[in-house]
């Protein structure tokens, strides 16, 4: 049986490490931790807000980061009951038994809903969670509304960071050649973590900044094993959700950022137009980080749509 070994490193010096700008307020939520099988993947999930009334939100995070990343969110919906999962091979999650596409991210997630009994829940996905969420509805998987943050609207090769594909599929591959504790230091590398995440943050708020370069210090490094990790990147790369557009007939709220450089803002305005029953919230000053830097904003958008629709 193959053995897998998550890569955390968390900076735990109380000189360098900053409490979470929305500690208090996720700290009055109650939450639960559990786990469940699916499709080989023991897959870990939070529960989150009130448990006496149906799931409200079913989150799917991005390529990379884990649970952690939806929690500013999280923190401004107190009153939603709300399920967030580690995608398989990342966070806390071990890998599939199948392949870490696009459709078997899709599949896993359609069994993960059945298992809980979720089936029919409003699914939420931001970044690669977005693409994730759009073609596990366009297989089948049923959702009454559907929530796309920072969505992944137009070809990877089109967008501002074209040119650094081929060097990071390059990355990749080293990574997957190294024995696997070189592979872990070289995918998990502090000073490249640094560098995207320096690369994506927005903010002129300059503690604001220093804890999001924290948080992707402590939770990008958490990946299962090289192969999961290029194989998620692969799948970033082979579609995205306008792919996916003509199953997105439901009410869908679209939240981009007007300086997002991964996931352009023509491509989220593009996609509410192919929509059928699309509302765009386009947050101004913010790039590909809303869950990071513009929560609360975020959080009032599905709000107020999943009040309308209610």
């Amino acid at each position: 049986m193959a053995t897998y070994r998550f890569c955390g490193r968390a900076l735990d010096s109380p000189a360098m490490s900053l409490p979470s700008p929305y500690a208090a307020a996720l700290a009055a939520i109650p939450v639960r931790e559990a786990a469940v099988e699916v499709l080989g993947s023991r897959t870990r999930y939070w529960e989150y807000g009130p448990r006496d009334r149906p799931v409200d939100l079913v989150l799917v995070h991005g390529y990379r980061g884990d649970h952690h990343g939806m929690e500013p969110i999280v923190s401004y919906l107190p009153e939603l009951h709300i399920v967030s999962p580690d995608l398989p091979g990342f966070g806390g999650s071990t890998p599939t038994s199948g392949t870490h596409s696009i459709s078997g991210y899709a599949t896993w997630l359609s069994h993960f809903l059945d298992a809980l009994g979720l089936t029919g829940t409003t699914l939420l996905g931001h970044s690669f969670g977005s693409i994730v969420v759009s073609h596990a509805v366009a297989a089948g998987v049923p959702s009454p509304r559907l929530v796309l943050v920072n969505p992944i609207a137009v070809d990877a090769m089109s967008g501002a960071h074209r040119v650094l594909v081929p060097f990071t599929r390059l990355y990749f591959r080293i990574g997957r050649a190294l024995p696997d504790r070189a592979a872990h230091r070289w995918l998990g590398n502090r000073l490249a973590t640094y560098g995207m995440s320096l690369m994506l943050a927005r903010t002129k708020d300059r503690r604001l900044r220093r804890w999001i370069h924290q948080e992707h210090d402590r939770y990008f490094g958490r990946f299962s094993d090289p192969t999961t990790l290029a194989e998620g990147y692969d799948a970033s790369l082979s579609t995205n959700v306008i792919a996916a557009a003509p199953a997105l007939t439901m009410p869908t709220l679209i939240v981009a950022g007007d300086a997002d450089s991964v996931a352009p803002l023509e491509g989220a305005r593009e996609l509410a137009q192919l929509l059928p029953h699309a509302e765009l919230v386009v947050l101004h000053g913010v790039g590909h980080l809303i869950h990071y830097e513009k929560p609360a904003e975020a959080a009032a958008a599905i709000r107020h749509f999943l009040g309308a629709e209610a």
